[in-house]
């Protein structure tokens, strides 16, 4: 019954971490993030990674982002396609530049390199999402324009993780079948949401069972997950699809009203505290330089790439920021690009403790970053 005791630690941890980050005017969801780290092996070790938190966190992604799915305006997600293309091409090139040459500067064989330049290429804005939303700023032309690019960001990232792979790894690694499950993820989503969730929603929700509705929308949400997962998508963007298919229903308010209570009581907060649990201090000391400095240019070359980007399509100085500012944060999808390449032989294991703390890092930065930003807002 230990993971009853680690539940409850969770809950209350990330809601009393969460209340003091905002008495001190900070996002909650920083001090959600740290208190993983206070409560993990870093620190206190009350919690450590097991396959229950970590089940409970993807459940807990996942949610977070099928409501930001709910919550996004489609007509500007397709207004706004052109800036979000380029803030992703944006924060892809220069992190990746930014990535390689750090890597050669620290005398990593070529191979090494590449793949460090790769992994910052990487975003994942599921933080940048609750951020977004406890400061009132989910619905924002900036905001749809981040979440455009993170899915563009997801792909191009996936490609060119296949092509490195293949080139420096070798194997079976066909560059043209990954783009063509990109290909088939994204028009089999398109005509199921467009035509086939409507008709799910309305068979399920007259059923005579207790929270049809949900329920409905729950299935249709881990479906579309397991469905992008499948195909080399990561369920967040499944997630993320499903949530919009809902939007476009008449069940969408229902959908979201019921669902907020359960992901932010249960799920979230053990996802929020999952993060943390990957800091380890043991063994960093040596390498203390090199984790200041790529975390620096983690954090540099995304507000410079993807701010770039923004800029080049029509937004003013400050949106600019914003847009680089959200794209920061690497969360779990840069930790699944470690893990991989560690596994590959792509990331020596010398680095992986350091270039985890780097993710983190870069994650950690994100909520206060965004919060300065709006607060300067006139």
């Amino acid at each position: 019954m230990l993971y009853i005791l680690q539940l409850v630690i969770i809950i209350l941890g990330t809601k009393l971490a969460g209340d003091v980050s905002v008495r001190i005017g900070q996002p909650a969801v920083l001090g959600k993030l740290i208190i993983g780290i206070l409560l993990g092996p870093a620190v206190l070790d009350w919690i450590e990674p097991s396959a229950f938190v970590d089940m409970f966190s993807q459940i807990g992604v996942l949610l977070l982002m099928f409501m930001a799915g709910l919550e996004t305006d489609v007509q500007e997600l397709n207004r706004n396609r052109n800036a979000s293309l380029a803030v992703a091409i944006g924060g892809i090139i220069v992190p990746f530049l930014g990535g390689y040459l750090t890597g050669w500067a620290m005398d990593m064989d070529q191979a090494h390199a590449v793949f460090l330049g790769l992994l910052l290429c990487a975003t994942s804005v599921s933080i940048t999402v609750q951020s977004l939303k406890e400061l009132g700023k989910a619905n924002t032309r900036e905001s749809t324009t981040i979440l455009g690019a993170a899915v563009v960001d997801d792909v191009l990232v996936v490609v060119l993780l296949a092509f490195v792979m293949s080139f420096f790894v070798g194997g079976d690694a066909s560059i043209g079948m990954v783009i063509l499950k990109k290909v088939i993820f994204f028009v089999t989503i398109f005509l199921i949401g467009w035509k086939g969730i409507p008709l799910v929603m309305r068979f399920l929700s007259p059923l005579k069972v207790s929270e049809t509705v949900i329920s409905a929308g729950l299935i249709v949400c881990f479906a579309f997950a397991y469905y992008g997962e499948l195909l080399g998508i990561a369920g967040i963007i499944g997630a993320f699809a499903a949530g919009i298919a809902i939007s476009q229903t008449d069940y969408k308010e229902e959908v979201e009203h019921k669902l907020e209570p359960i992901a932010y009581a249960v799920f979230v907060p053990v996802f929020f505290v999952s993060v943390g649990l990957n800091v380890s201090f043991e063994g960093i000391g040596s390498q203390i330089g090199f984790i200041i400095v790529l975390t620096l240019v983690a954090i540099a070359t995304k507000l410079l790439g993807s701010g770039l980007g923004a800029r080049l399509t029509g937004f003013d100085a400050r949106s600019a920021l914003i847009i680089g500012t959200g794209m920061v944060s690497r969360g779990e999808v840069a930790l699944i690009i470690a893990a991989i390449g560690l596994e590959s032989g792509l990331l020596a294991p010398a680095y992986f403790t350091s270039i985890v703390t780097v993710v983190i890092l870069s994650t950690l930065v994100t909520p206060p970053m965004l919060k300065k930003l709006y607060s300067q807002e006139k």
